[in-house]
């Protein structure tokens, strides 16, 4: 219970003109003992708030920066109207900085035996789990001069997924590959593809592709049409040690890394291939395996939610060993790291070919677009330096991915905003060449 701002400027205004004309204790008792009989009967007709049912409804899970609204519905089960002030708190990141006051905070009246229902709209910036804390009510007379408060558990889980920005490149890659499947009029054909079906010879098609047998047997030329390989598997392996948690621009490597994971999957599964998640840096962080194409996409979102870089560094050899279990059969492995010369030179190289031996390897990494404004720089010493330091930088970088290349691993590096796009097309290249 809690007095109020009008309690207080209705006793300091019947006390000034007592300690003006007659300071005495007689004369202020005679003004604040007619308002603390107020407050007594204005306490004892506010609705009790330990009786108050509190219930909750509304969104489960949003993707980061959108809006997820919960529902909470006040029970009022006295025989006394509730006039109260609500407070319904969250974890700060449930809102952007500065807004949480106007978006936590209610106004509810509620009649006797009636509820009512008042809705929290949360706008969350970070990805993973947000859970309510304690609902506070304040509940007021009729008079607003004294409050009954008290505070309710009700719990309630809102899941805050990755923002999956790419799925803007998706319809395009979904139409290369329809192109690739032979869905349209362009039929493409790439050593070791699967056999489709015959059609007439046109003048420009590969003279590779005719079927003698096929030929002899009717009057015109036949030639072979392929498609792409389907029900192949990919493994996407992401790297939450400490190179993960390197801020590029405004967010981590990793959450631009399970943005181009999130459109590989996307693309993969339409594709007709089936998609496994891998996340490790010195034991599995999160795995997803075995879903069915309808169901993997949803899957590996609710799984990275809860994802967040580790700084420790990555065991190189225990990402090796997983990914070879997960991975029995023939496999297209992307792995999603950092192009870090020490990390790749000490803990990859040594044990990569345990991994092109049996699999093709596709390495991503995000780059950093400071570095190349930083290499474009001139004018005056500063950025002279600047521009050789991050010309230092890239060449090195340029040869740890000849490393890599060298030993039959296609290697991926863009900035955060290309790295999904180009991703993308390093799979349909492989496709289109019969390489998964």
């Amino acid at each position: 219970m809690a007095l109020t701002g009008r309690a207080a400027l209705l006793a300091a205004l019947g006390s000034l003109p007592v300690g003006i004309w007659d300071p005495s204790w007689t004369g202020i008792l005679a003004v604040n003992g007619p308002l603390a009989v107020a407050c007594a009967c204005d306490f004892a007709l506010a609705a009790p708030v330990r009786r108050l049912g509190l219930t909750r409804s509304g969104d489960t899970s949003a993707r980061l920066g959108d809006t997820a609204d919960v529902t909470l519905t006040v029970s009022n089960p006295s025989n006394r109207p509730l006039r109260a002030h609500l407070r319904d708190a969250w974890p700060p990141s449930s809102w952007q900085q500065g807004t949480e006051s106007a978006a936590s905070r209610h106004s509810v009246t509620v009649p006797a035996g009636e509820r009512r229902r008042v809705t929290t709209r949360l706008r969350p910036t970070r990805r993973g789990d947000r859970q309510a804390d304690r609902v506070t009510i304040r509940s007021y007379g009729p008079l607003g001069l004294f409050t009954r408060q008290g505070s309710h558990r009700v719990p309630w889980t809102v899941r805050v997924l990755p923002p999956f920005t790419s799925r803007k490149h998706l319809p395009s890659k979904l139409s290369r590959l329809r192109e690739l499947d032979g869905r349209t009029s362009v039929l493409t054909r790439g050593e070791g593809t699967e056999f489709d079906s015959l059609r007439e010879y046109v003048p420009g098609d590969d003279t590779r592709s005719i079927d003698w047998r096929a030929t002899a047997r009717q009057s015109a030329v036949a030639v072979r049409t392929w498609r792409p390989e389907r029900d192949r598997h990919l493994l996407l392996v992401l790297d939450t040690g400490r190179t993960s948690a390197g801020r590029v621009g405004d967010a981590p490597r990793l959450d631009a890394s399970m943005d181009a994971a999130l459109l590989l999957a996307a693309l993969a599964s339409r594709a007709g291939d089936r998609v496994d998640l891998l996340a490790y840096d010195r034991r599995v962080r999160a795995l997803v395996q075995g879903r069915t194409a309808g169901d993997v996409l949803p899957a590996v979102v609710n799984t990275m939610a809860n994802l967040e870089p580790e700084l420790v560094e990555t065991d190189a050899r225990g990402l090796t060993a997983t990914a070879l279990r997960s991975a029995p059969r023939r496999s297209l492995i992307v792995l999603l790291t950092a192009l870090d010369a020490a990390p790749i030179e000490e803990g990859l190289l040594p044990v990569l070919p345990q991994l092109t031996q049996r699999h093709t390897v596709l390495v991503a990494s995000v780059a950093d677009p400071h570095i190349s404004r930083m290499a474009k720089a001139r004018g005056n010493t500063d950025a002279v330096y600047e521009a050789a330091a991050a010309a230092q930088a890239q060449a090195e970088r340029d040869r740890t991915a000849g490393q890599l290349r060298r030993h039959g691993v296609t290697v991926v590096d863009a900035t955060p905003d290309e790295l999904a796009p180009a991703l993308a097309d390093a799979y349909l290249e492989l496709k289109a060449a019969g390489r998964l």
